[in-house]
């Protein structure tokens, strides 16, 4: 739409920058844990004495400190949904910071375990609310062509946090009081404050205003996005767009989290499409590295892995940033399936690496370091970014908050699965697998499945509006034949679903038609002058237009 065109990009990326500072404080946590671990003075603290006299961490407290975050954000995501309904977007992001700084503190002055894990599951708390809210905040006020990048940019800034983390851990390693990890944890207050003073010059989203019954709010909410008057035609064509769908929604009554799984408007597909994605984010791999990856290096003989660890933050922020460009050029399927490849045969050249090469051979420590961050390439220019981008945009308006909530504690639910699970896979010992390297091949195998739920369960929604997805995924639940309803759907610029049901109606009648075709055979009838946008009248009746129950359509006949 040519008002979406009109919308200054500077005002969505100041947006996406504030809001997004959610995405550096997640990965800043994220990331400082793998090095705090591997501290001598840590360890002393809260380790146990080893037979070589060096202090260490059992296997049930390196998964117990790592994993109890997870848990946190797995209750803080669930949570999201009616915090985020009740106190608007905003308000919600700033209670969830609230909990996360109790856990800073904790973190911060405790010196005993208990003390330090309590602190952990308070930080999860927050994190698990923010990680779900800001998503949902920057796509509901990014304009369309942008939407990828401003939800992208989350992640960008997720890789910068774990930079950053892995810089300040080197240079306080060494520390041998409690300064070697307080100074990195306690610095997360200001990464807060940051956060809190952008959302506070940010406006609420205008959708959720809008569903709250505040519409002269959201009116200026619009303004200040737009950078335009109140009165102005760009403002009021946002405006009535944003209100039909929530109103439309409204009218519909309320939901449930049964809802998410009706399959009234294919909630059902989108639920498990949001869920699977998030999961696979976490199933490949990727925060085994930032979790244990100085670890890891460390066992395969590599000298300074708290070095190797910096150069790994290095190319996950590096690769972000053309992966952000590419998600709105080449598309969001396209980069999750490419992506998947990728990441599937470093995993396997890694595993075979570590299982046939002994850790004083240097040739092989290279080619495990550098195919490991190659993984980490194709991670964060794809997966990274996109599953979040997807993830936001697939929800129809009415059950979005619950979806979201849903499809980001599975995230976080597999996150706290590998936390766990990690030391005892990997760690040798009694009790423990002793896979160490080849723990990838795990990693590879799941890559693979990955590629067939992308190619199966993703459409592909470049280029479509928020309302444009929800037609897509009404008309059909197959990814495949979404393709040329997506195309069709962006050529003739349909932005309701009576037009599209009324096109695809024909289609049932006219097998193999496309739009275009359809549009012709609507000419050579008595009403050869329909306007673009056909509007129907509605009746409560099932229209399955592609591929089976789909959505409560209406009658078709001309209004």
């Amino acid at each position: 739409m040519e008002v979406e065109q009109r919308a200054p990009i500077h005002m969505a990326l100041l947006m996406s920058c504030f809001a997004g500072f959610g995405g550096f404080i997640y990965g800043y946590d994220t990331g400082y844990i793998s090095g705090v671990k591997e501290m001598p003075y840590f360890r002393q603290l809260f380790g146990e004495l080893g037979a070589d006299g060096k202090y260490y961490l059992p296997s049930y407290r390196d998964s117990l400190i790592t994993s109890i975050l997870s848990a946190g954000t797995f209750v803080g995501a669930l949570a999201s949904y009616p915090i985020g309904d009740f106190l608007g977007r905003r308000y919600g992001i700033m209670a969830f910071l609230f909990l996360f700084s109790i856990g800073i503190a904790c973190q911060t002055g405790g010196t005993t375990l208990r003390t330090f894990v309590v602190g952990r599951i308070f930080a999860g708390l927050g994190i698990g609310g923010t990680s779900c809210l800001v998503p949902v905040y920057q796509s509901e006020t990014a304009p369309k062509h942008l939407r990828g990048a401003v939800v992208g940019g989350y992640q960008l800034l997720i890789t910068v946090g774990l930079l950053i983390a892995a810089v300040i851990v080197n240079g306080t390693k060494n520390r041998m009081d409690i300064s070697c990890y307080a100074i990195p944890i306690g610095l997360q207050f200001i990464w807060v404050a940051i956060l809190v003073v952008g959302l506070a010059i940010l406006p609420e989203s205008p959708r959720y205003l809008i569903a709250a019954g505040r519409d002269e709010a959201a009116q200026d909410a619009l303004s200040w996005i737009l950078r335009a008057p109140v009165e102005s035609d760009i403002v009021g064509e946002h405006y009535a767009e944003i209100a039909a769908s929530v109103h439309h929604v409204r009218s519909l009554g309320g939901t449930s989290y049964a809802d998410c799984f009706s399959m009234m408007n294919r909630n059902r597909v989108r639920s498990w499409a949001g869920i699977g994605l998030q999961a696979f984010q976490q199933l490949v791999g990727i925060n085994f590295i930032f979790y244990y990856g100085t670890t890891f290096f460390q066992n395969s003989g590599i000298r300074d892995p708290f070095v190797i660890t910096i150069a790994t933050n290095v190319v996950n922020v590096g690769s972000t940033i053309p992966g952000l460009w590419l998600t709105d050029k080449a598309g969001r399927r396209t980069m999750l399936l490419v992506g998947a490849v990728g990441m599937a045969v470093c995993h396997f050249v890694v595993a075979g690496c570590s299982t046939a090469l002994s850790q004083n051979n240097e040739a092989g420590q290279k080619v495990l370091i550098g195919f490991v961050c190659v993984f980490i390439a194709f991670f964060a220019a794809t997966w990274g970014p996109i599953a979040w981008v997807v993830t936001s945009e697939i929800y129809a308006t009415a059950t979005r908050a619950k979806q979201m909530s849903m499809s980001v504690a599975s995230n976080w639910l597999f996150n706290f699965g590998i936390g766990y699970a990690t030391p005892y896979l990997v760690n040798t010992g009694e009790g423990n697998a002793g896979l160490q390297g080849k723990v990838f091949f795990i990693w590879g195998g799941v890559s693979c499945i990955a590629i067939l739920f992308v190619y199966f369960c993703i459409p592909e929604t470049k280029g479509l509006s928020l309302e444009q997805i929800d037609i897509l995924y009404r008309l059909t639940g197959n990814a495949i034949r979404a393709t040329k309803i997506r195309r069709e759907l962006i050529e003739r610029d349909i932005q309701d679903e009576d037009t599209a049901a009324y096109f695809y109606a024909f289609k049932e009648q006219h097998l193999g038609s496309s739009l275009h075709e359809l549009e012709r055979h609507q000419g050579s009838s008595s009403s050869p002058q329909q306007p673009q946008h056909h509007q129907v009248q509605l009746q409560q009746d099932e229209l399955a237009p592609v591929d089976g129950p789909a959505v409560k359509m209406r009658d078709l006949n001309e209004a």
